[in-house]
């Protein structure tokens, strides 16, 4: 049986794993062999077992919400000290995030430009779930780095991917033959404050309301997300026009889903804050 890999090892691999999708991110070459090669000889580890730990790395960062390599597809039966490793490299790096954050923004609003529409699917359900196992993992991972939180407090990626919504409700619209409803499509959140419990008030093609509240991040289509009292309050006093947008994989392909109240139904709300008052 093979030995769990030491902080040494797990920090080498996550570095070189660091280095190749920096590569892969920015559409430079890389050379996958050549990578595996030098760490055979820096850390005395197989071939196999080096593209295995690839693959654990992904699916760290997958549980994470982020980014990962497309050719090193998440593998599980993680190692904690592996995720404590991957975490150590971007505490170490904080400028990785903001750049991450500053390419979507950039993707999203050139897709937004050409008046490319957003791809709609279904949200996930029990029938589409990976398997417990797996799915256990990742939601570990999440809980214990709060990543809901950290994506809650990424203001370009939050902004971005409003705008991202914004125009392809605009193009929507106007693909439907509703050039006037278009026009009138106010992004609520930027001129108004986040105060109204939701983003962007839009229009159904019949002209009623479409108020809608996005929720963005670069992860995968089960990466938890934060919602305030207030949007759960507008949801419930106005679940008619309500609608929950949640963008994901904004990093590589923006694709979306729709929720509609009660949330209650499609998700397990768990408070994470409370507000103390003295008596």
């Amino acid at each position: 049986m093979a030995e769990d890999w030491t902080d040494d090892e797990n920090d080498a691999i996550v570095v070189d794993y660091f280095a190749m999708l920096a590569d892969d991110v920015a559409r430079r070459p890389y050379n996958k062999a050549l990578h595996n090669r030098i760490l055979q000889t820096a850390i005395d580890r197989t071939h196999g077992s080096i593209e295995y730990k690839h693959r654990n790395i992904s699916a760290v960062l997958k549980g994470l919400g982020e980014d990962w390599i497309p050719g090193y597809r998440p593998a599980f039966n993680i190692q904690t000290s592996l995720t404590d490793a991957v975490v150590r490299w971007l505490n170490r790096h904080p400028g990785w995030l903001a750049s991450i954050s500053r390419r979507s923004a950039s993707a999203g609003l050139a897709l937004a430009r050409e008046g490319t529409t957003l791809w709609i699917g279904p949200p996930p359900t029990l029938s589409n779930a990976p398997p417990p196992d797996e799915l256990e993992q990742m939601t570990a991972i999440a809980r214990k780095y709060d990543i809901a939180e950290r994506d809650a407090r990424n203001r370009a990626l939050g902004r971005a991917g409003e705008e991202r919504v914004l125009e392809h409700e605009h193009a929507s619209l106007v693909a439907a033959g509703r050039p006037d409803l278009a026009e009138r499509i106010r992004w609520v959140s930027h001129l108004d404050g986040d105060g109204a419990g939701f983003d962007i008030q839009s229009f159904e093609i019949d002209g009623s309301n479409r108020l809608v509240e996005v929720k963005t991040t670069n992860g995968w289509e089960r990466t938890p997300f934060q919602i305030t009292r207030n949007e759960l309050a507008v949801a419930e006093a106005r679940r008619e026009h309500w609608h929950l947008v949640r963008l994901w994989n904004f990093a590589r392909e923006p694709r979306a889903f729709e929720l509609r109240p009660p949330l209650e139904a499609h998700v397990s709300l768990m408070a994470t804050s409370y507000q103390a008052n003295f008596p």
